[in-house]
């Protein structure tokens, strides 16, 4: 079988393919149809936090498929309730809404600021990304995701990220909330400061605002706290959740804080939200995280590799940036084609933008493949033979 012509001829044609065929994963490395094996910083786009196929998440997600796949949210689960109360532990936010991806949670953290508050307006930031839906992409800032779908949600404003100033003057008496990453994913990897980020924070008090947090691609470890938000003392109002909350098993949440209200039966819902398989894998990839304390993992993996890249003696490389295991090179040039060139050295990796190079393994790599993948940034972006590189995207 033909893999890539296969899916080739019927898939949507939505995905900038790469010319690869994967088909197994164990740990931070996948491998392709042709049997060759290469580092993962791709991740699934950060979700791969365990890395491939970890055993005990494996386990959790065999045992619960022999005993219940599906319950609807009509009815109460064992395995979901034991999550939602383990969420809450976690994350200091005592209610979740469950559903399936970072979007979803997105759109379900819009309409319960609208209901609790009355108002309309929602502020987010320049370079934002929030996901494709219609609501979560009226909040996306980058314009060709935006503009063949207009007119959008109405009711939404950009400003610049980690301006507070700007900030200010867009929050009104009609801002329901502002929604915000810790760190821009997309938008190039760029941490906010804790002064942007609490001064939000006090605007939202100021004016009946609340604060929507995105941590979507930062939470669960990744930026070597259990939540980005944690680095600032932020207190998120709602917490948008998804990637690696369930070890690779499609899973999102939204985190409601007291200040939120007006939330009852019917006003939102999802099918296969909160489905027992899903909370299954989720509570074992919470165990896993916490029994291995990868958050702090990720902090001395991700400065030693920000240590490293920031010693490379390669031109090439504007600015290296990034917390905990969510790194990102920018690149005086298209960065396409050195994403094709590391695929030649074995080592897979991401875009954040036309010119960044964004690096998101699992938390879970050891450090010798951390090394391996040093070695071939080392050797892929010491020269400049690319004169031409197209742009990728998710």
């Amino acid at each position: 079988m033909d893999i890539i012509a296969l899916e080739q001829a019927h898939t949507a044609g939505t995905y900038p393919k790469r010319d690869l065929a994967l088909v197994r994963g164990q740990g931070a490395h996948v491998w392709d149809a042709d049997g060759h094996r290469y580092i993962d910083c791709v991740g699934g786009h950060g979700v791969s936090i365990l890395g491939h196929c970890h055993p005990q998440v494996t386990d959790a997600i065999c045992q619960q498929a022999a005993r219940m796949v599906t319950c609807p949210g009509i009815f109460y689960n064992d395995q979901r309730a034991a999550l939602l109360a383990r969420l809450a532990q976690i994350t200091g936010l005592e209610r979740a809404f469950l559903c399936n991806s970072g979007t979803e949670a997105v759109e379900g953290a819009l309409k319960f600021a609208r209901l609790s508050t009355g108002r309309t307006g929602i502020v987010a930031t320049m370079r934002g990304f929030h996901g494709r839906t219609m609501g979560a992409l009226s909040a996306t800032w980058e314009k060709k995701y935006r503009e063949p779908f207009m007119p959008l949600v109405p009711g939404f404003v950009h400003v610049p990220y980690d301006n507070l100033e700007r900030m200010e003057r867009a929050i009104s008496d009609e801002t329901a909330a502002v929604l915000v990453e810790v760190v821009q994913g997309e938008g190039g990897v760029r941490p906010g400061s804790g002064e942007y980020l609490r001064g939000v924070r006090e605007l939202c008090d100021e004016r009946g605002a609340l604060l929507i947090v995105d941590e979507v691609q930062t939470g669960f470890g990744r930026t070597g706290r259990w939540f980005a938000f944690q680095h600032h003392d932020l207190r998120p109002d709602l917490l948008c959740l998804a990637k690696g909350i369930a070890g690779g098993v499609p899973m999102g949440a939204v985190m409601i804080g007291p200040h939120v209200q007006g939330i009852h039966s019917g006003v939102h819902g999802s099918t296969f939200g909160g489905n027992p398989l899903a909370c299954a894998a989720a509570l074992a990839s919470i165990d896993v995280i916490e029994a291995q304390d990868l958050p702090a993992q990720a902090a001395e993996k991700g400065a030693y590799l920000l240590e490293h890249l920031s010693a490379m003696d390669a031109t090439v490389i504007r600015e290296v940036r990034g917390l905990g295991l969510m790194i990102g090179i920018e690149l005086r040039t298209r960065v396409q084609p050195y994403l094709q060139a590391l695929i030649e050295e074995g080592v897979l990796a991401l875009p954040a933008g036309p010119t960044v190079l964004r690096l998101l393994p699992p938390l879970t790599i050891e450090y010798a493949d951390l090394d391996l993948v040093l070695a071939a940034l080392d050797r892929v972006l010491a020269v400049d033979p690319f004169s031409n590189g197209g742009d990728e995207d998710e």
